[in-house]
């Protein structure tokens, strides 16, 4: 089975921006995609400018929560809204959702592709996600393509944090299939060579790069998702 690699980063904000920058220009480089997991409200003025332009370039975007915080900076609150998704029911995730993405498109900006925070949906969440069309739900196990109902198995490696660094990266990409590395923004200056180290590995062992729009499916090898919207994602 060909192992694909996937790449995302959250905690985008005007604090983080330069460090995102940073591991952007150097995943280029590497010909590595990003997954781009933006929360509403999250991303005002250079920051937002940044997120489109990588977009329009072939980075693929998430909504990822919704969070009316000013900056990555400001956590204080969070941790609750980011377990909301985990417990939600359809009703419930299905205002949120809504809310969220009425939010996105006064940024000029569009997406079918959803990462809860903290990477947990209810069974609910997935209910309402289908219901409001979006097609790919990333989750802490997998990736799930909402049209089909295919799932496409994959436990999300996150750098730092208090899931840890992404051990076990190398074993992965050995196996074949999906290996998924995370980070988030704020631990790039510590963390930025821990995950470059483990992408080149993964690439090592000859992982297609690809973003969570373009992951082929299990079934029948094709793309997850082409989004469309404000902003246009073209996949890699």
């Amino acid at each position: 089975m060909r192992t694909h690699l996937v790449v995302s980063l959250s905690g985008i904000g005007p604090s983080t921006l330069a460090r995102c920058a940073d591991l952007a220009d150097r995943l280029d480089r590497r010909h590595v995609p990003l997954s781009l997991l933006l929360a509403p409200g999250r991303a005002p003025g250079p920051a937002l400018t940044w997120v489109r332009d990588r977009v329009a370039a072939g980075d693929a975007l998430l909504l990822h929560g919704f969070d009316h915080a000013p900056d990555p900076a400001h956590r204080a609150g969070v941790g609750r809204r980011r377990a909301e998704f985990a417990a939600l029911s359809a009703h419930e995730a299905g205002l949120r959702l809504v809310a969220a993405r009425t939010a996105l498109a006064r940024l000029g900006l569009h997406t079918d592709l959803f990462a809860p925070p903290d990477w947990l949906a209810s069974p609910g969440t997935l209910v309402a996600l289908g219901r409001h069309r979006f097609a790919v739900c990333a989750d802490l196990a997998g990736v799930h393509d909402l049209r089909t109902g295919d799932v496409r198995p994959g436990r999300v490696r996150m750098v730092g944090g208090h899931r840890g660094r992404p051990l076990g990266a190398g074993r992965a990409a050995r196996r074949g299939g999906l290996v998924r590395l995370g980070v988030d923004a704020a631990s790039l200056d510590r963390l930025g060579p821990a995950l470059l180290a483990a992408v080149d590995l993964v690439l090592r062992h000859g992982a297609a790069p690809v973003t969570y729009s373009s992951i082929p499916s299990p079934r029948v090898g094709t793309t997850t998702s082409t989004p469309a919207g404000a902003v246009p994602v073209r996949t890699r």
